[in-house]
């Protein structure tokens, strides 16, 4: 991106990486630079090991020589949007005035795309901040339909990512979430039920009512994130627009039998690969610019 692009102004560079022209402009929420710092570590350890909730988060800090008290490492991990993934108590928050869905899933038979689709949010760390990343998966080929950045933890972004998934692929029998306020709320429910999907929610706390969305999660932090330490929106997400192209249509899953999200969403045969010395990875955000 160029605010001084010759040719196109910052509309069209926004328009032409399908990026809404807002999301230039914010800045993540502010924190402490030492308070990032903290972000950062539980990030990475909370992905290692989510069945960690913040006593754990916080002796394993302590471990590690840094102040803390089990009160910051809460609200930190409140404002990250995570929680141990126990079943018991936890520190997952829902709007109690939003109706819960049971979770339709168990011992169901997934066996083709757009039976059931699954969505979480995740926390996105960069150098001097931090975003937060929703997307929606098919769960039967893994596929990524559609993801969105946003600096808050509201429903707009979910919503703007469900309403492209359903534009761009039709709709799924099943939805599957959280119980997270995102999720439950009305604006994003309505348009789940104004194209009649069924919709699933997770039970607290456990984490196999939704591990293709895990999964997820760990691949993009460690194929994605954690190399590349981005410094800020717009370098964020063409990274992962890149990455997300890889992942679906050339990162072979081993779950799929060495075939790739696409193949089996799309019912398409494997692509012979085509290997040249010159080609650079996919995953890495070595540039996202307009020349002249």
């Amino acid at each position: 991106m160029n605010d001084n692009h010759a040719q196109l102004s910052l509309r069209q560079q926004c328009e032409l990486l399908d990026l809404n022209r807002s999301s230039y402009y914010y800045d993540p929420a502010p924190e402490s630079e030492y308070n990032l710092q903290l972000m950062s570590l539980i990030d990475e350890q909370y992905t290692k090991t989510p069945f960690y909730g913040s006593p754990k988060i916080t002796a394993w800090l302590k471990r590690m020589d840094y102040v803390v008290n089990i009160k910051r490492v809460k609200r930190l991990m409140r404002k990250m949007g995570i929680a141990a993934i126990y079943p018991g108590p936890n520190l997952s928050k829902r709007n109690q005035s939003h109706k819960i869905y049971p979770y339709l899933l168990k011992s169901l038979d997934i066996t083709r795309e757009n039976q059931v689709w699954a969505t979480d949010i995740t926390y996105v760390r960069l150098k001097n901040g931090f975003l937060y990343l929703v997307a929606i998966i098919d769960w039967w080929s893994r596929y990524v339909l559609a993801w969105e950045l946003s600096n808050t933890l509201d429903s707009h972004f979910c919503i703007k990512a469900l309403k492209e998934a359903l534009l761009k692929y039709g709709k799924p029998d099943i939805f599957n979430s959280d119980q997270g306020s995102q999720f439950t709320d009305a604006d994003f429910i309505e348009i789940l039920l104004e194209h009649g999907v069924q919709i699933s929610m997770d039970s607290k706390g456990r984490v196999f009512d939704n591990i293709f969305v895990e999964r997820l999660w760990r691949s993009v932090k460690y194929e994605n994130i954690y190399l590349n330490n981005y410094d800020g929106v717009l370098e964020t997400y063409c990274g992962l627009k890149r990455y997300f192209e890889f992942y679906n249509d050339e990162r072979l899953h081993q779950s799929l039998k060495y075939k790739t999200p696409a193949e089996i969403y799309f019912a398409i045969k494997p692509q012979k690969e085509v290997v040249s010395i010159k080609k650079t990875s996919h995953w890495h955000a070595h540039s996202c610019v307009f020349r002249s």
